[in-house]
């Protein structure tokens, strides 16, 4: 490893001007390639699928910030159920925090959505049309002729076709594939929000893809900013065996080798996307996305040295010349993922069809019901979760009271909205033993208790 650190005082895709470098990187080849655009393209089926998916009528996944309403996996999420995405969140971000700690940057490279698309969508389109790395450079040298014109034309159409299709998708995750139907084949008068919305996105993805590229990942993204204090020796990260490839020499045929195992044939650093030197150590600027492994396992291979001079690994393990191996300490991280996952899916998963509220009439007094009994006033508001209509009865749980409706002998809540209703608690003066006492109201459906609400009965000062 080097011992000048003089590298970290800049990166690659800036000068000592303040101007931008840019990145031409080298179409990666290789086992980890392949191995990504397989992952890739399970990526971009669920992606641009996963909107148009419904069951029972109901998308199966949408995050409608607009209306307040969010479906996870066919289940939906009101502005009443706040408090579980506050703990999921929580959860989510200690999820992140023990991931990384364990696994490094695994995400950024894997699943990251920046990644995914530039690198195997937007980047493969230019090189089919511009070429690789080499020829890319030399064009963007060449004076403005009409291959150059015809080039660069054809891959920023290309690219902004491809960003209003993705901004297409990005809008049926957040108003349904139904409402982008009704934009997509409605006179545009009707539906003009919604098409600057789809314009907005476009330019949004078309500039990140475009043109900000890798400066999303070093200058933008906070995630890789967490590394330098989430990440220890233990972390598994793209490393490079500088113990092993060190000290480096250019490789000539037939010569005795009195130099480590790298030649200095760069090719790690020109199929980088981020431009840098991943021989220096662990950078804020590696997304771990395996280019280098695969440039460096090439080059070993065609002078005959054993493969893995770059590859996933750990300092430490680099360090003590250790196989990466799932240690203790990554069983204790995974264990504990294992827990969150599991306690996030018990949060969804264990939600009532119904919810809602009791709110005992403000500024009332308890009422005397004949000589024995008292009552207090009501009124609920209750949130129907599904996608049918459910007629709810209320009963007093565990008490000698009943519960005497207004109006309705029923409040009834209609698919995926709202019904509120009106209604007294009455209680013998026997069964009330303090001034304010909890009670429990439950919901029945068909007489099958489907939730359980909790409020408070005021009686006289004892």
């Amino acid at each position: 490893m080097m011992t000048d650190s003089t590298f970290r005082d800049t990166i690659a895709t800036v000068d000592r001007q303040g101007k931008r470098n840019w990145i031409f990187a080298k179409q990666p080849k290789g086992r980890w390639y392949n191995i990504r655009s397989w992952v890739s393209l399970l990526y971009f089926s669920v992606f641009f699928s996963l909107p148009f998916i419904s069951i029972n009528g109901r998308p199966l996944f949408m995050l409608n910030v607009v209306e307040g309403k969010f479906i996870l996996f066919g289940a939906i999420f009101w502005p009443q159920d706040f408090f579980i995405f506050g703990l999921a969140m929580l959860a989510f971000i200690l999820f992140i925090v023990v991931f990384t700690m364990a696994f490094g940057r695994l995400f950024c490279g894997w699943m990251c959505p920046q990644t995914i698309f530039m690198e195997l969508l937007f980047r493969r389109i230019e090189y089919w049309i511009e070429g690789d790395a080499a020829a890319q450079k030399i064009l963007q040298q060449s004076p403005w002729n009409t291959n150059k014109i015809i080039r660069k034309t054809g891959k920023h159409i290309a690219f902004y076709a491809l960003s209003f299709l993705i901004a297409n998708i990005f809008l049926a995750y957040i108003i349904g594939a139904k409402a982008l139907g009704k934009i997509i084949t409605e006179p545009l008068s009707a539906h003009m929000g919604g098409f600057m919305a789809i314009l907005v996105f476009s330019g949004v993805f078309y500039g990140v893809f475009a043109f900000m590229r890798e400066q999303i990942c070093t200058i933008v993204c906070p995630y890789g900013r967490l590394q330098g204090v989430l990440l220890d020796k233990n972390s598994i990260l793209v490393a490079y065996d500088y113990k092993r490839g060190e000290p480096r020499g250019k490789f000539r045929k037939d010569e005795s080798r009195a130099h480590g195992d790298c030649i200095d044939c760069m090719q790690c650093v020109r199929v980088c996307p981020t431009g840098i030197d991943i021989r220096n150590g662990t950078q804020l600027e590696c997304v771990n996305c395996t280019a280098c492994i695969d440039a460096c396992d090439f080059m070993m291979a065609q002078t005959g040295r054993p493969k893995g001079l770059i590859r996933y690994a750990s300092e430490n393990g680099i360090a003590n010349q250790q196989q990466l191996r799932f240690t203790p300490r990554l069983k204790v991280y995974s264990t504990v993922l294992v827990v969150l996952l599991t306690a996030i899916s018990f949060m969804l998963g264990s939600r009532k069809p119904v919810s809602g509220t009791i709110m005992r009439t403000a500024g009332m007094l308890y009422q005397e019901r004949g000589t024995d009994s008292l009552s207090n006033l009501y009124r609920i508001k209750l949130v129907n979760k599904t996608t049918k209509d459910i007629p709810l009865e209320l009963r007093l749980e565990d008490e000698a009271g009943v519960v005497s409706m207004i109006g309705n002998a029923l409040v009834h809540v209609k698919a995926e909205g709202q019904g509120e209703g009106t209604f007294f608690i009455v209680l013998p003066k026997s069964a009330i033993h303090q001034r304010k006492s909890t009670l429990y109201i439950g919901l029945y459906e068909h007489n099958e208790r489907i939730s359980q609400l909790r409020t408070t009965f005021l009686g006289p000062v004892q």
